[in-house]
């Protein structure tokens, strides 16, 4: 088993054993950076929640405020005058059932998925390529939709998607760390609001058991729950 690089643990012991305010880990974040790209900020909740129950699942959208850092190549599968109103949206890559056999034969170049309900006959097909990628349209997700121009435009600027694991943590996105300190907090201050008002009826108790951050490859850094909640309630 390999052992941390010597940036890694300098970077680890440079964050003590507390829940930070989200302002501080934030900050804490960036200082112990060591790599020479640019890495992601990643925040983890973990839920009081049970997921194989269904009625605890906890799954929903946000668009971050200040987007995520990366923008997405949107495909767009539709009939019709839908096609020209992706294409309009600003959507990538648009067709019909062609691209469905398309990603059938092994063709992967986008990171979103939406599509119209009547062409969900087809895209259903996919199921199996997608689903494991996270990519398979969802009306709850809204990428299954007739107003595609809308969906197209929210994913460009900074719609992400969240869903419980089977271990009970969401694992998100919210930013690089090239922003600014106070949009990289508003980011996660989004999605901690998003995710309490995704809280299913079903849950009962503490429903924020822990939240940490951490960069691609810096440590983790754990916020003090209440703090956050109460920002961004």
């Amino acid at each position: 088993m390999s052992r941390p690089g010597k940036k890694h643990e300098k970077a680890r012991s440079m964050v003590e054993r507390k829940a930070y305010k989200i302002e501080e880990a934030v900050v804490l974040a960036r200082k112990v950076a060591h790599t020479k790209f640019d890495e992601t900020l990643e925040l983890a909740m973990l839920l009081g929640v049970d997921p194989k129950y269904a009625d605890q699942m906890v799954r929903g959208t946000v668009v971050l405020p200040h987007g995520t850092g990366r923008s997405k190549r949107v495909l767009v599968i539709a009939t019709g005058e839908k096609v020209k109103e992706a294409e309009a949206a600003g959507a990538d890559v648009t067709g019909g059932p062609e691209l469905v056999k398309k990603i059938q034969e092994g063709w992967l170049d986008f990171d979103a998925v939406i599509a119209t309900p009547d062409a969900m006959k087809d895209v259903g097909k996919l199921g199996k390529i997608l689903g494991p990628r996270g990519l398979m349209p969802n009306p709850k997700a809204g990428t299954v939709t007739f107003d595609v121009a809308k969906a197209v435009q929210e994913i460009k600027a900074g719609k992400v998607e969240f869903k419980v694991d089977k271990t009970s943590i969401i694992h998100t996105a919210v930013g690089k760390l090239s922003f600014d300190e106070s949009k990289l907090v508003d980011n996660a201050r989004a999605l901690v609001h998003a995710v309490l008002r995704a809280k299913p009826p079903a849950a009962k108790g503490r429903y924020v058991r822990s939240i940490h951050i951490c960069s691609t490859m810096g440590p983790s850094i754990e916020i003090d729950p209440a703090s956050v909640e109460l920002a961004a309630a």
